[in-house]
């Protein structure tokens, strides 16, 4: 298959998902909720590892955010404006990582190119994470989660929890929700 042809296919998939799944979104687990454990397979910058949430915690708020599948336009969209606010999470003592249930097999390509080696995406095969967090996109033809970020507290407790198919706003509540947390804890 050639590059345009990719591409093609790349566009038309992303109109269907959006219009298959344009009806509105449930919310996932709530703000103050107990954050399920999350240990998957990740890759940061290409680079393969295992993320485990509890490890992570340790080092301060994770933002947690579920896209529904990498190289469609909103999810690379939605990567793009987490790496331009990553450096800015890591001033407040965040950790950003994505999660997709969607091609599981791309998360090392994806995390280089499109997350700009910035922070780390996580692979979720069958979206069993995502069903954890109440996340599964209702109506998709294969299991996938929602565009839903989470908040979560070193703790564990959520923070935030906000589900939007738009990707523009996730970056703005996530970064309001850990500079909430942050002056709390300063």
């Amino acid at each position: 298959m050639t590059i345009l042809n990719r591409k093609l296919v790349a566009i038309l998939a992303t109109g269907m998902m959006a219009a298959t799944w344009n009806a509105p979104s449930s919310a996932a687990l709530s703000q103050g909720t107990k954050a399920p454990a999350v240990q998957l397979n990740a890759a940061l910058a290409g680079k393969p590892f295992s993320f485990s949430l509890a490890r992570t915690l340790k080092q301060g708020p994770v933002v947690l955010y579920f896209f529904p599948a990498a190289f469609t336009s909103g999810c690379t969209l939605e990567a793009h404006m987490f790496a331009e606010a990553t450096d800015d999470f890591r001033k407040l003592g965040a950790t950003v990582v994505g999660v997709t249930a969607g091609n599981v097999d791309r998360v090392a390509a994806f995390s280089k190119s499109e997350c700009r080696d910035k922070f780390a995406v996580a692979a979720d095969p069958g979206a069993k994470v995502a069903a954890a967090y109440d996340t599964v996109m209702k109506g998709a033809p294969q299991a996938m989660s929602e565009r839903t970020s989470f908040v979560i507290a070193p703790d564990g407790t959520i923070l935030l929890s906000y589900t939007d198919h738009n990707p523009q706003a996730h970056i703005e509540k996530t970064m309001a929700a850990v500079r909430a947390w942050k002056a709390h804890h300063a």
